[in-house]
C-alpha cells in the first residue's frame, strides 16, 4: 500500500537482537546521503509520559501491571506520536519506524491475550507503506550477545512472539532472513524501500 501523503512511512520489525535499530539506522544515512527529508522514530517512545511508565515496567521486575494495562500503554504510547507522523508525512518526510503496532500485538498475544483484543487498540494507527521483517534464529541472536535484562528478553517468549507475527503478516511486508552478514541484510532492505520510494514518485 501506498499512502496518500507525499512523506513514506517504513516500518522494521523483528525480534529482539535481529538487528532493527542497526538497519534503521543504515537506512536512515542511505537516504540522507541521497538527499532525502528522513526522520527515525523508535517505539517505545520511553521519553513521553506513557513513555517514562513503560520504561519502568521494563526495566523494574518488581513493577507489576496487568498484561491489558500495560498492552493499553504501549498503544497510548504510539498515539501520542500520530500527530507527529502525520504532520511529518504531509511535508514528505521518510519515516523510518523501528517497531510499531505489531510489535505490540505480538507480544501481548504471546502472553496469552486475545489475538483480535490486542489489535483493536491500534485501529486508525497510521498504515506504513512497507513493513520490513528481520527474522533472526534464537542462535544467531544468542552470538549477537544474548538477551538482555528487561521483561521478555528471553527465548521461549521470543519464539511464541515470532508465531504471532506469521499472523499479522500481509502483502506489504518484507520478510528477510538476518542471519544473514549486516551489509547483505542492508543491500535487501535499501532494494525493497528503494521501489517503495520510486513507486511513489511515480504515482505523484
Amino acid at each position: 500500500m501506498v499512502s496518500h501523503y507525499p512523506g513514506r512511512l517504513i516500518v522494521i520489525e523483528g525480534l529482539d537482537r535481529a538487528g532493527k535499530s542497526t538497519q534503521c539506522s543504515r537506512l536512515f544515512r542511505t537516504l540522507e546521503q541521497n538527499g532525502r527529508n528522513v526522520e527515525m522514530i523508535k517505539f517505545p517512545d520511553r521519553g513521553t509520559p506513557m513513555g517514562q511508565i513503560i520504561d519502568k515496567y521494563l526495566t523494574d521486575n518488581t513493577m507489576n501491571l496487568s498484561d491489558q494495562a500495560i498492552h493499553l500503554l504501549f498503544s497510548a504510547n504510539r498515539w501520542e506520536q500520530v500527530p507527529h507522523i502525520i504532520d511529518k508525512l504531509k511535508k514528505g518526510t521518510v519515516l523510518i519506524v523501528d517497531r510499531y503496532m505489531y510489535s505490540g500485538i505480538a507480544f501481548s498475544a504471546a502472553k496469552g491475550l486475545d489475538f483480535n483484543w490486542c489489535k483493536s487498540p491500534d485501529v486508525g494507527l497510521p498504515e506504513p507503506d512497507l513493513v520490513i521483517f528481520l527474522d533472526v534464529s534464537i542462535e544467531t541472536a544468542s552470538k549477537r550477545g544474548g538477551y538482555g535484562e528487561e521483561r521478555y528478553e528471553n527465548a521461549e517468549i521470543q519464539s511464541r512472539v515470532r508465531s504471532q507475527f506469521l499472523k499479522l503478516k500481509e502483502s506489504n511486508w518484507l520478510w528477510i532472513d538476518a542471519n544473514k552478514s549486516l551489509d547483505e541484510v542492508e543491500a535487501e532492505v535499501n532494494n525493497e524501500v528503494q521501489k517503495v520510494l520510486n513507486n511513489s514518485t511515480q504515482n505523484r
